[in-house]
């Protein structure tokens, strides 16, 4: 059966944020299948931050996206059909498979065929990239011991959320700076945290002079800029900071906040690390494993925020850095087999 593939693909890299010039929308038949691949129907594309990085010129982690590929990013769906033996149709595969609503995948792809039976938009949220980020973050970089003060900036956030209950589950007392009343209601109700910082209606130095009278053990940070500037102002002696992010800056770096307090890094005798959850790849499977338990054991709450339509891609990626999703962000370009 022939099918058509939508794609959207990067037309100009911009200079702020993306908008219905930044990418082209653009539809071709999905090739025949040679030997050894096999055709994903995408359910759900991962919006994440790091998507507004992999547009720009400069490379990163990994290499910019060039104008006219396909726009890179975290994908979940099903097989439809195939020419490898060992994937047959009805497999759920996740990978960087992009904003497009099919995938012709084969041998040496980034791509992973899952166990049968797991809900997808759990796949793609606490049990995906953004659990997996902030497990290792948490528990590598910030080592949180029991009784430490732990920061998390953007912390209802797919990644943060789940970063301050792991710091809970290891004894810790957590406090979650975040957008809203809404967002640090569901931190405070849902995710156990002891409290939060609304940084749209409190002042974060001052409330943090409150909340941490002794000093701020660990810092997962995912915002930069301000936030970051002013917890360096708190931090107690020894202190960890898990650099997993900067969502303020990155769709303006030439303005970007300037950090200014980095001498208490000197005098606290503290750490700032930056990292990169691929660090951790063959580690995946124990973090999932993980992660999966202390879902079941009621121990993480998660949400995750879905819009419909692969044309909606870019106002998805806008909506992140508004702070306008609750959770994690999905697009739906096709249908969910685990709904």
């Amino acid at each position: 059966m022939a099918r058509t593939n939508r794609q959207l693909r990067l037309a100009r890299r911009p200079s702020e944020m993306v908008d219905e010039t930044t990418f082209e929308l653009v539809e071709e038949p999905v090739p025949e299948l040679a030997d050894g691949e096999y055709l994903v129907r995408h359910a759900y594309l991962s919006i994440d931050p790091t998507q507004r990085i992999w547009i720009r010129a400069e490379p990163s982690y990994l290499p910019p996206v060039e104008i006219g590929e396909v726009m890179r990013s975290g994908a979940i769906g099903e097989v439809v059909e195939s020419r490898a033996a060992d994937v047959p149709v009805g497999s759920i595969v996740t990978g960087l498979l992009g904003w497009q609503e099919y995938s012709v995948v084969g041998p040496g792809a980034a791509a992973n065929v899952l166990p049968s039976g797991l809900p997808l938009r759990k796949m793609m949220g606490v049990l995906g990239a953004t659990g997996i980020t902030a497990y290792f973050g948490m528990l590598e970089v910030g080592q949180p011991e029991a009784g430490d003060t732990v920061v998390v900036s953007g912390a209802a956030g797919a990644t943060g959320s789940v970063a301050a209950q792991i710091a809970k589950i290891h004894g810790c007392r957590v406090i979650g700076i975040a957008g809203g009343p809404e967002k640090c209601g569901w931190l405070r109700d849902a995710c156990g945290l002891d409290a939060t910082i609304d940084y749209k209606s409190e002042d974060i130095d001052a409330r943090l002079g409150e909340l941490a009278p002794e000093g701020v053990d660990v810092l997962f940070e995912n915002v930069g800029g301000k936030s970051l500037d002013t917890v360096l102002r708190h931090l107690a002696m020894n202190a960890r900071i898990a650099l997993c992010g900067a969502i303020g800056s990155y769709n303006d770096l030439e303005h970007a906040d300037p950090i200014r307090n980095y001498m208490e890094l000197v005098v606290k005798r503290a750490r700032l690390q930056g990292f990169i959850v691929l660090d951790w790849l063959d580690r995946f499977p124990e973090a999932v494993m993980q992660l999966a338990a202390w879902e079941a054991e009621g121990k993480i709450a998660w949400r995750d925020t879905i819009v419909e339509g692969l044309e909606r891609a870019p106002e998805a990626l806008n909506m992140l850095f508004r702070g306008e999703n609750q959770g994690k962000l999905l697009v739906q370009v096709g249908p969910d087999p685990t709904a």
